[in-house]
């Protein structure tokens, strides 16, 4: 497999709605252009079911239903780029901490549950491919460490885990055969969670051909621990790696003139002080720059030639009115006290005014 430079601009229509700009040595350049001059070849882009209430009101992140994230998809693949849909299985963020029914499957029991899956992903992966869309990957499934769809999907459930995951990935084969399927856990640095919960799927599970990731250096662990996990993965389930998730600090400076939120409705960094501790390098752009030529030499020389490639996540959620990861009706729907705001300004591939940093210019020089 040819090694992946991706990004995930799931909320590129949200963010360009208002008013985002970015910047090249200073000129204003659409954004599909900069990830072409900077050897970006993939865009991820997550699906949730329905992120709106039942009053119609917007869950925010993106909104990236079938429509918005069809949208996006033809728009990258008129401009060259492959697609990897990114299902979630829920009408809003799908993650260890949440794996929640979407609102239209809450009544479900596991037959329903697995034909709804089934079913979801063969229409939503054949209308994208009826219109165009280069759909070069699909993940069946957003950081299942936990599992999914629960209660019934929970981990330590692996019988069902599997049964759903299986009917996604029959989905898929429905639609296209071929198309390459990434089952994807967090917590990259962890061996023995990917251990466990892969020796439980492969007893259970049908064929897919990519292991995906998360890294955040500030939640797991040390890149050592990412290396010394990939690397024996790779060995034990003998599947290609991608590290489906990443990103790295820049500043801590605070955005809050860019959000003009009051300090009640702002979420404030993922990056807070007592984590930034546990990074090894610094907030900083030179720290950015140097942790990305450190994680791609890495993963580019995993056991086997396994390490296939990473996605980039978010790179260009820049702090902007009107685009954070939640709002009053997505957080009833998740049960979260919140606040909404923008968590992720400071650790994306552009500043807050939109200019492409350094790091990009790694991306585009490595050749793995």
């Amino acid at each position: 497999m040819k090694f992946i430079k991706g990004m995930d601009l799931s909320t590129l229509a949200e963010l360009e709605r208002c008013g985002a700009k970015y910047y090249d040595a200073g000129r204003e350049t659409d954004i599909l252009d900069i990830m072409k001059r900077y050897d970006v070849d993939t865009i991820r882009i997550r699906i949730w079911n329905d992120p709106k209430s039942e009053a119609g009101e917007p869950y925010g992140a993106g909104g990236n239903d079938i429509e918005t994230s069809l949208e996006i998809a033809k728009r990258v693949t008129e401009a060259g780029f492959g697609v990897l849909l990114n299902f979630h299985y829920s009408d809003f963020w799908a993650d260890p901490g949440k794996q929640i029914k979407p609102k239209a499957w809450a009544s479900y029991g596991m037959e329903e549950l697995e034909r709804a899956v089934f079913e979801f992903t063969a229409e939503s992966m054949d209308l994208f491919l009826k219109n165009g869309v280069n759909v070069t990957m699909v993940q069946v499934g957003n950081e299942l460490s936990n599992g999914l769809l629960w209660p019934e999907g929970k981990v330590p459930n692996y019988d069902q885990i599997a049964r759903l995951i299986n009917a996604g990935i029959r989905g898929v084969r429905k639609a296209k055969r071929e198309t390459p399927v990434m089952i994807h856990l967090d917590n990259g640095g962890n061996n023995a969670l990917y251990r466990e919960w892969f020796d439980h799927f492969m007893e259970r599970g049908e064929e897919f051909e990519i292991i995906g990731l998360s890294y955040y250096p500030f939640w797991h662990g040390t890149l050592d621990m990412l290396t010394d996990n990939m690397n024996d993965i790779a060995k034990r389930y003998e599947k290609d790696l991608i590290v489906a998730e990443v990103s790295m600090g820049y500043t801590m400076e605070d955005y809050k003139d860019y959000e003009k939120l009051s300090d009640e409705e702002r979420k404030g960094y993922a990056t807070k002080p007592s984590l930034v501790e546990r990074i090894e390098y610094p907030m900083t752009a030179e720290g950015q720059r140097a942790f990305m030529e450190d994680f791609l030499n890495r993963i580019s020389r995993i056991e086997g030639g396994r390490g296939a490639g990473f996605f980039y996540w978010e790179p260009a959620w820049i702090p902007i009115k009107g685009s954070g990861w939640a709002t009053p009706a997505s957080l009833k729907y998740m049960n979260d006290p919140g606040p909404c705001g923008n968590e992720w300004a400071n650790q994306a591939l552009f500043d807050y005014n939109g200019n492409v940093l350094p790091a990009f210019r790694v991306i585009r020089d490595f050749k793995a």
